[in-house]
């Protein structure tokens, strides 16, 4: 197939690419390098089957396509917060245009969404059918309220034009080409770790995420748009269930490190959701998909990878 990945060059994005490629598919990377980065698609620029095209996706574009995969906005904190009026106009104005062409050429669309359209959560574990606990007027507002309308866009587009859609709420994501200044805490761990620095921890440390290793999460992208179910357009959830502290993500980065590791308390960020867990029965049911890389393992692949980056930084 003919497949268009925004966001290409980012974190998530570029292993995708890597995978339709290997998978034998044509692939359009585009991206406007805001986070995304060219290094991070270096590898994949002399396969015939790749192509790179610069372009912001509120800017509308014409391309021929069978699969488009929405990956079009910065996901951490530091990033999508330094322009919030451009992350809305993105998550908005971008799906709309993607909508679009999807509309267009009769191409099925997939839209990176996110566990943050749950917010800070009252629910626990969370599930598809929870509506979310989100400030419409908060800090990471731009975020959470832009991405929840790329959703009712999603859907509407369904409805109304009978475009053939699939909505993935991402959870934590970690892995290789995570930008180290990105804010995140697994890359913010590591690299304060790897410097010899004490490792920030926002608030108490009590507050709980799941991690999911981005392979796994690929394969569950890749399986979400290419599945049939009659509620095949409904959000589903991708994300590992295990549930960990801050406190205990740093100190099993210490033991991935074989480093002791010192914490400096700040004050939590406004609206930083206290705990966040998936839950994936829908996931497992219509794809079958589980993820299958451990913190221990996942965390020893990404530490891999920021320590060249240190050493090169020295």
């Amino acid at each position: 197939m003919r497949i268009l990945v925004t966001g290409g060059a980012g974190f998530i994005g570029s292993h995708l690419c890597e995978r339709l490629l290997n998978e034998g598919n044509e692939v359009i990377c585009l991206d406007n390098f805001f986070t995304g980065r060219k290094v991070n698609i270096a590898h994949l620029v002399a396969n015939s089957g790749f192509e790179l095209v610069r372009h912001d996706v509120t800017e509308p574009i014409l391309l021929e396509v069978d699969q488009i995969y929405n990956f079009a906005c910065p996901a951490s904190p530091v990033h999508y917060q330094y322009n919030p009026v451009k992350t809305v106009k993105t998550n908005v104005m971008g799906m709309i245009n993607m909508l679009g062409m999807a509309k267009r050429v009769g191409a099925r669309i997939l839209q990176a969404s996110t566990s943050e359209v749950y917010g800070d959560p009252i629910e626990h574990p969370q599930t598809e059918s929870y509506w979310g606990n989100v400030n419409p007027i908060g800090l990471r507002s731009c975020y959470d309220e832009g991405k929840r309308v790329a959703e009712t866009l999603m859907m509407d587009y369904h409805r109304q034009s009978v475009v053939d859609t699939r909505i993935v709420r991402i959870f934590n994501t970690y892995g290789t080409r995570m930008l180290e200044n990105d804010g995140r805490v697994v890359s913010n761990f590591i690299v304060q770790a790897l410097r010899g620095e004490e490792l920030t921890i926002y608030g108490n440390g009590e507050q709980t995420r799941s991690f999911c290793y981005v392979s796994d999460l690929v394969d569950g992208i890749i399986k979400l748009m290419n599945a049939e179910a009659d509620d095949i357009h409904m959000p589903v959830n991708l994300g590992n269930p295990g549930e960990f502290t801050m406190k205990e993500l740093a100190e099993q980065v210490g033991k991935t490190l074989d480093k002791p590791v010192q914490i400096k308390y700040m004050p939590l960020p406004q609206d930083d959701p206290k705990q966040r867990k998936p839950n994936i029965e829908r996931a497992t049911r219509l794809l079958g998909w589980q993820p299958t890389v451990g913190l221990a393992e996942g965390l020893k692949k990404t530490a891999l990878y920021f320590q060249a980056i240190v050493d090169i930084k020295k």
